[in-house]
């Protein structure tokens, strides 16, 4: 792998001072990585689980599920934020592993993937909208992507702990 850039490394070097120094920081870092994951990932694996039960119902008995799914993106989301943002700070305080660690990039790939794959989920809902026949194609792509998502979580929170074990 390249060097991570000096300059960053320099530039982050107070925080891994403090952060490699106080397990409460570590603790409540660490906490929020997981709490955002048990959030996120937890709502999302039960959705896509609904999504490929509704599927197997009649289309014109799906509307409710369809506006279930909705509301959990928000919370989704939410945990997602979180999973981000204590994450970076995570990465902040090793900085030099995790720039080296082909795992960790990985892992950063499948969660581009991820979320694109949220982004597409989200287009074939507002499809569903405006056309939740049998036959609309959102049903299909909603199958797809409820599949993946499901794939998704499970490899990246392998990676997570492969990342710890392995870095």
């Amino acid at each position: 792998m390249i060097a991570p850039p000096q300059a960053l490394v320099e530039l982050l070097k107070p925080w891994n001072d403090f952060y490699s120094h106080s397990k409460t920081t570590v603790t409540i870092v660490t906490f929020v990585h997981i709490g955002g994951i048990l959030l996120a990932g937890g709502l999302a694996i039960a959705a896509d689980r609904g999504t490929l039960r509704a599927l197997q119902i009649a289309a014109g008995d799906r509307a409710h599920y369809t506006r279930e799914l909705r509301s959990v993106h928000r919370w989704v989301i939410t945990g997602l934020v979180a999973v981000v943002l204590s994450g970076l700070l995570m990465l902040a305080s090793d900085f030099e592993t995790f720039w080296g660690s082909a795992i960790y990039w990985i892992k950063m790939t499948l969660v581009v993937i991820l979320l694109v794959n949220g982004y597409g989920m989200m287009r074939a809902e507002a499809q569903l909208e405006r056309d939740a026949s049998e036959s609309s194609p959102a049903w299909t792509a909603l199958r797809r992507t409820a599949i993946s998502s499901l794939v998704l979580w499970f490899i990246i929170t392998a990676l997570g702990i492969a990342l710890v074990n392995f870095s």
